[in-house]
């Protein structure tokens, strides 16, 4: 066994049992909330979602053939395209996940409309799937083999996942239009977006992280009212003026967007020439983050 070999089996660790407990209950929720979403509201409403889930809505009101089934076999492919490319981690959450959604949809195959109304399946039918895919994401879980495809494809073409995405979806309610009508392929873009939102929302959490780089004269009594007025710690990087050359200190932050302004309001207060650049975060991790107790 070579050094590669050696380095390769030292750091790779399997998930413990507790963990392995808690991602499969929680992918098994999420694959719940959406197979009632999809049997509840958005099938009898003839509203259908994105990606493999919506092509087996269409397949099955076409051939009468059970959800379930069209589920497991358009979905099959990509989990050993997943394992091949991605992981075997990855590939057995998906799969776990997408039986769990079949199975669920199967047993909730004949339960009583949530709604009548379209412009309220829209509505509901998005957020309900929202939740579950977005529960089943947030624990490393997938409940549509669309987005394991997009990353795969990406290697080789020069398009973004969220392009590639859009493509397929774009092919998949263009067929809904022929199947079902076009104003429902409408409220079905209408659905996807909505469930796309609610998506994010769940994995990313309400409290949308921001990043603040700070250029200023007076770092230490700006690092330290940050501080104690936010209650949040900061991080001094170094920096070169390109045109004067001088040294300067550079103040990172990391906050939330609901403390974006009093932030402002602080670096205006001491440092009205101060000079921030602000950017949208997707998580922060470990360090010292937690807020500490504002006097």
């Amino acid at each position: 066994m070579n050094t590669s070999e050696e380095k390769k089996k030292i750091n790779h660790k399997k998930l413990s049992v507790r963990n392995v407990v808690k991602r499969s209950f929680f992918i098994t929720i999420g694959a719940s909330i959406m197979a009632y979403g999809l049997e509840a509201v958005l099938i009898p409403n003839n509203i259908i979602d994105g990606g493999v889930t919506g092509l087996s809505m269409i397949l099955s009101h076409v051939t009468s053939i059970s959800l379930s089934i069209f589920l497991v076999i358009l979905n099959l492919p990509f989990f050993f395209l997943g394992y091949k490319q991605i992981g075997k981690t990855f590939a057995f959450s998906m799969l776990y996940g997408i039986i769990a959604l079949s199975v669920i949809t199967s047993f909730m195959h004949h339960i009583d409309p949530m709604v009548h109304d379209q412009l309220l399946s829209v509505v509901f039918g998005g957020v309900i799937c929202g939740i579950g895919v977005g529960l089943a994401i947030r624990n490393g879980g997938v409940l549509d083999g669309t987005e394991t495809l997009s990353i795969l494809i990406e290697k080789r073409v020069p398009f973004s996942v969220g392009e590639i995405i859009m493509a397929v979806n774009v092919i998949i309610f263009s067929l809904a239009a022929f199947v079902f009508s076009i104003e429902n392929a409408l409220f079905s873009m209408l659905t996807y977006f909505i469930a796309f939102k609610t998506i994010d929302i769940v994995v990313k959490g309400l409290g949308d992280m921001k990043c603040k780089y700070i250029i200023s004269d007076n770092t230490d009594e700006i690092a330290d009212a940050i501080t104690e007025r936010l209650g949040r710690g900061v991080t001094f990087l170094h920096g070169e003026g390109s045109f004067s050359g001088e040294d300067k200190r550079v103040i990172l932050c990391a906050f939330t967007r609901l403390e974006d302004t009093k932030l402002k309001d602080i670096i205006k207060e001491i440092d009205p020439e101060a000079f921030t650049i602000t950017s949208d975060v997707s998580a922060v991790y470990g360090g010292r983050f937690k807020k500490k107790d504002i006097h």
